[in-house]
């Protein structure tokens, strides 16, 4: 069989939830037994995502091969509990770069470089790439950006195309848009949505089935309009009305029958859907039988989409202890000597978020004293990592003036320092350490209790690392080396034995937590906050 394809569009506003309702119909096809992965097509000319602030456009998801991505191939994992790469995030950015290069080398022999039909072909190339792969069955492909927008008319145009090109039963186009809710009138508007349709239709596009997002129930009699002046049949008019977790989305995708009029378009027959592990998810996500706060430390707490990965994998690991998991956001930056009492005392657990550059620091360092003294449970990521082994190196090896020379060059004691491989490195994006790299895992170890084995992998973005010139100082003083990279020697895993829960690592493990796989690290963390959870508010417990 060949490759089917879904194309995801959306339309009225960004930010509707194309990555939610990709990766749900994505789930439900592989639910049946077919083999589907989920790809993005990103309107901006970065190349990726690696150099935009968070504030920008949130997290900078990174892939098992070390690429840097759209944090909706989060969602593609998280989901579909499989690994994508870079294959399956292409931006406006890396398809000109592909085009420009050809051009350079003579490739399009003293032809006129477009748009049409040099940069289409291209895009037209990178979204049947995978689907050509013999890996899947269905490849789904979500258009970034919102119908209209000028920066997304090539991937449209793309898109025509391959409608025209593949066989009918090939080729599928959802569109998601919104019908909104005017509380003056007191009913659903389906204007906006006929306008983006019709944008959509000019482009010479004409989808198969409406997604429409909302906040109260479609009407039959709405439905019918809407297929009406929309040209698509009123069975394939779809209601994604607001849920209370992304999870429960693809449930309600599966009540809509969305996965059965997909089946239709493409002619096939498989088996009912398996979901049986989804719904065990769901039910210990909907039932927790205890509760405790979180406190996430960072200074990009203003925006969710920043720290994503962390605050799903806090959903699966809460899930899994079938506790629920508040997460308390709290800015380092302004996290004080006189303040940090106030605001982390009502905490049942301490993560310091990562992240790069000067800006809050401080407030990070503050954070982890507080954690460490008072026995709160602890976990540090990447730069909450390396602030753990700086505010060690200050207030428990005496070593006042020890810092990173990510922000101060010349400090007397670099406990953190440059890897010895980005030294000559002048570019900045791709150019960290990316992706997987395996750790190894001392025994006797509280990294050792929590994976259960001695050789992981997990997902690393940074260029600073423990300096090794520390590290017998470290041990000596009561912080701990549990993990190492096997190759390089460099410094993986910090924990303090005689905390109850101290733990640090240099790596990203929220890369790789699904629903049906939760992150062990993450997983005990929210176990030792509830045991600490538990004893401080016992009977006669210890005031905080």
């Amino acid at each position: 069989m060949s490759a089917k394809y879904v194309f995801v569009t959306g339309g009225v506003v960004s930010s509707l939830g194309k990555g939610i309702i990709s990766s749900s119909l994505a789930k439900l096809l592989q639910s049946r037994g077919l083999r589907v992965t989920i790809q993005k097509f990103d309107p901006y000319l970065n190349v990726d995502p690696g150099t935009l602030n968070p504030y920008e456009h949130g997290e900078c998801f990174v892939t098992e091969d070390g690429a840097e991505t759209d944090l909706d191939l989060g969602h593609y994992e998280r989901f579909l509990n499989i690994y994508t790469s870079r294959a399956n995030n292409v931006t406006t950015g890396k398809i000109y770069r592909t085009v420009i290069d050809k051009e350079r080398q003579g490739a399009y022999l003293g032809k006129t470089v477009q748009i049409i039909p040099h940069i289409t072909d291209e895009i037209k190339r990178r979204m049947l790439l995978l689907g050509k792969s013999g890996q899947y069955d269905v490849v789904v492909t979500e258009i970034g950006g919102t119908v209209g927008d000028i920066e997304s008319l090539p991937f449209i145009e793309a898109m025509r195309q391959l409608q025209w090109e593949l066989p009918d039963e090939d080729c599928l186009v959802i569109h998601l848009t919104l019908v909104p809710y005017l509380s003056a009138a007191k009913e659903l508007k389906s204007k906006p949505t006929q306008h983006s349709v019709k944008l959509l239709q000019q482009d010479g596009v004409q989808p198969d089935i409406l997604i429409c997002r909302t906040e109260h129930k479609l009407s039959q009699e709405l439905r019918k309009k809407l297929a009406l002046f929309c040209n698509v049949r009123p069975n394939a008019v779809i209601e994604s009305i607001d849920a209370d977790t992304i999870y429960r989305v693809p449930m309600m995708m599966r009540e809509e029958k969305l996965d059965e009029i997909v089946l239709e378009k493409f002619g096939l027959t498989t088996a009912e859907p398996d979901l049986e592990a989804w719904k065990g998810f769901l039910d210990r996500l909907g039932a927790p039988k205890s509760h405790v706060t979180v406190a996430l430390v960072g200074k990009y707490v203003e925006l969710q989409d920043a720290y994503k990965s962390i605050l799903e994998a806090f959903i699966h690991a809460g899930a899994a202890n079938r506790c629920k998991v508040k997460v308390v956001p709290i800015h380092s930056e302004y996290l004080t000597e006189d303040n940090v009492e106030e605001k982390l005392s009502g905490m049942d657990g301490v993560l310091i978020a990562p992240g790069f550059g000067e800006r809050g620091l401080e407030g990070k360092i503050k954070a982890v004293r507080y954690a460490r003294e008072r026995k709160v449970p602890f976990f540090g990521i990447c730069l909450g990592m390396q602030m753990a082994v700086v505010e060690y190196a200050r207030n428990v090896l005496g070593l006042t003036d020890a810092m990173t020379t990510e922000v101060e060059a010349n400090t007397a004691n670099p406990v953190i320092d440059l890897m010895a491989d980005q030294k000559t490195t002048t570019v900045k994006g791709g150019t960290m350490r990316l992706g997987a790299y395996k750790c190894l895992v001392e025994e006797d170890s509280l990294a050792y209790r929590i994976y259960g084995k001695p050789l992981i992998s997990e997902r690393h973005r940074h260029r600073y690392e423990l300096n090794n010139d520390y590290v017998e100082r470290l041990n000596a003083a009561g912080m701990r080396i549990s993990g190492r990279n096997p190759e390089t020697g460099l410094a993986e895993i910090v924990e303090i034995p005689s905390h109850p829960f101290f733990i640090g690592v240099q790596f990203h493990p929220e890369y790789k937590s699904t629903p049906e796989n939760p992150q062990p690290i993450f997983k005990a963390f929210v176990k030792a906050s509830m045991e600490y959870h538990d004893r401080h508010n016992s009977e006669g417990g210890s005031q905080r």
